[in-house]
């Protein structure tokens, strides 16, 4: 098997590694050439080419053609824009994009998840993916209260976080506080167990969903009636939900669990179908933690023990398009622009990237084109 830091053509997956210095934000973007005595952390970048993708007449690789030049393919999103981390966040757990296409947004735990410390954070990056402000809204930030944010859903105007035992609305535009919404009713006080959400969806008709992995329950919550919530449903099959995302073509709720490495469907009466799940002779996944869907209908989920991104197909066959990842927790899909996005927990990080573009018929195969990057005509030199 190759050294994840090098790449290949061989039909394993490509990770290409990128250098972050360890200054301070702002600069993290700043073009390689550092002080010597300057530290990196190596960010992995999300890339996985099979040997299937690229047909008998891909253009030949040029005579001294090195990683150098496959990280530009590794680097490309969409056609120009390059792949972009950020650095400096603590603890990441969910990456957002907001529909509108203004902005982003990464909660940042910054501390223990289950401890109401009021320390945790929104990063908010513009449309560029640029950091606009690291810490733009801060738990303990005059009226602000964020203690370990996870989750997040933006309707209209506001960005909701789940956190701990209450979901938080916030102006995606100033940061303030609009709307505190407490689940604390819903602890078990006999047994000493509160509830923790760990992700919340939209479902573009004013409904909210929230997960709690704890008590195997998923809420609703009715923002046409100030924010009124019940349980959608509570059972034991749910196996510690974590990621929810609205299916974009059925309206229905899709649920990943952490336990048992299931993907299941829940219906607007609770009904719970499993779509898939590991067993006994195929133990596919570990622990699932995020789930979204692209444009085209292709499902992807985030296995954070495994450190592996999956993309489940319409036809639902399955394909690992990134692995070797630190602790990939609640992914998102910018759909407008056809990116995904990545939170690193562990690697205190976050990642923005290209999707690969669809194979269009079964006889048109990809080819380095698809993936942003076009080699010069013989005797033109490259603009």
């Amino acid at each position: 098997m190759n050294n994840p830091g090098q790449a290949s053509l061989t039909g394993l997956p490509i990770v290409y590694y990128h250098a972050i210095s360890n200054r301070p934000h702002a600069a993290s973007h700043a073009p390689p050439g550092c002080a010597r005595d300057e530290r990196h952390e190596k960010v992995p970048i999300l890339m996985h080419l099979h040997e299937s993708s690229f047909a008998a007449s891909t253009p030949r690789l040029p005579r001294g053609l090195t990683a150098a030049a496959l990280s530009v393919l590794a680097l490309s999103i969409s056609v120009v824009a390059q792949a972009l981390q950020v650095t400096g966040l603590q603890m990441p757990r969910s990456f957002l994009a907001d529909p509108s296409g203004e902005q982003y947004f990464i909660s940042n735990v910054n501390g223990d998840p289950g401890v109401k410390d009021n320390n945790g954070f929104i990063t908010k990056l513009d449309s560029a993916g640029k950091l606009v402000k690291l810490q733009f809204i801060q738990g303990g930030d005059g009226e602000t209260v964020l203690h370990a944010p996870q989750g997040m859903a933006i309707v209209n105007q506001v960005l909701y976080v789940a956190d701990l035992d209450a979901l938080r609305g916030f102006d995606k535009t100033t940061g303030q506080p609009v709307v505190t919404v407490s689940f604390a009713r819903f602890s078990n006080a006999p047994t000493g167990e509160t509830t923790a959400l760990a992700d919340v969806a939209h479902d573009g008709h004013g409904l909210l969903y929230a997960s709690d992995p704890h008590a195997d329950t998923i809420y609703r919550i009715d923002t046409t009636r100030e924010h009124s919530v019940s349980v959608l449903v509570r059972n034991a099959a749910l196996a510690g939900p974590r990621g929810l995302a609205l299916h974009p073509k059925t309206g229905r709720l899709i649920v990943v669990s952490w336990n048992k490495g299931k993907i299941l469907e829940v219906s607007g009466d609770g009904v719970i179908t499993e779509l898939v799940s590991n067993s006994f002779f195929s133990s596919r996944f570990d622990n699932l933690d995020g789930v979204d869907f692209d444009s085209f209908g292709n499902m992807y989920v985030s296995d954070s023990t495994a450190g592996k991104v999956w993309r489940m197909r319409p036809d639902h066959k399955f394909d690992v398009i990134a692995e070797f990842l630190p602790s990939p927790a609640d992914i998102g899909v910018d759909r407008k622009n056809h990116l995904i996005l990545v939170p690193y927990q562990d690697g205190n990080a976050a990642e923005m990237n290209g999707l690969e573009s669809p194979i269009k018929s079964d006889t048109k195969k990809r080819t380095f084109a698809d993936y942003g990057y076009s080699f010069p005509k013989p005797g033109q030199e490259r603009k």
